[in-house]
């Protein structure tokens, strides 16, 4: 089963961050997370969403180098 994009939002953060602990991240990375947060808040239920605008405050708090 294909994951849902709640989940993926989920993940796409979880590996900027990883990759910018790595030193590997870049601008597109952090765009496809933003992408992701904002196709999952169309079919998210409210829990998702409070969970989901989290996620984009730590994207922003998260600075490439």
């Amino acid at each position: 089963m294909q994951k849902n994009l709640f989940q993926q939002a989920k993940d796409a953060v979880t590996q900027f961050t990883s990759n910018i602990t790595g030193g590997n991240a870049s601008e597109q990375d952090k765009q496809a997370a933003h992408n992701a947060i904002q196709a999952a808040m169309n079919d998210a239920t409210p829990e998702e969403k409070q969970q989901l605008q989290q996620l984009q405050q730590q994207l922003e708090q998260d600075q490439l180098s």
